[in-house]
């Protein structure tokens, strides 16, 4: 039997956007929303954005690695709060499994959105620093929804 290589990690990132929870939250559970945002542009992404429902979102890493990030929704509060559990496999090898809990503030006219990951992450195929990265970039892409939603309005 050899040993594998499990690292738990946690992590918690802030972001301050300039329009109520309800525009927030609705950039998360809207399915084209979500993709502008979340998705790569190559990606396929699929979003059932209910409790019980799933998320899948493919597409291919820097190197041409098939990822497959697949999320389900454990908890949802209309304009308040988000839990879902993920899965990322690269090339069909699970390398991370987490649980993800998004919270909406409001705050000086605009949202604080709060979000907590715990993260396990398998056998070296992905590290705790670039899962903060990459999910910080992705709040910062639904930060251009975000305004782009509300210049529409």
């Amino acid at each position: 039997m050899t040993d594998r290589l499990v690292t738990h990690a946690t992590f918690t990132l802030e972001r301050l956007y300039p329009a109520p929870p309800a525009a927030v939250f609705a950039a998360w559970a809207a399915p084209e929303a979500k993709a502008r945002w979340f998705a790569g542009p190559d990606a396929e992404h699929a979003l059932d954005f209910r409790v019980g429902g799933r998320e899948v979102n493919r597409g291919r890493s820097d190197t041409g690695a098939a990822l497959t990030f697949e999320s389900w929704y454990r908890d949802i509060v209309q304009d308040e709060r988000i839990v879902y559990t993920s899965a990322l496999s690269e090339n069909g090898t699970l390398a991370t499994v987490s649980l993800t809990t998004v919270q909406f503030h409001p705050e000086d006219g605009g949202t604080r959105l709060l979000l907590t990951e715990q993260g396990t992450f398998l056998d070296g195929h992905e590290q705790p620093s670039w899962r903060e990265q990459g999910t910080g970039t992705w709040l910062d892409a639904l930060a251009a929804e975000v305004l782009r939603s509300t210049a529409q309005r």
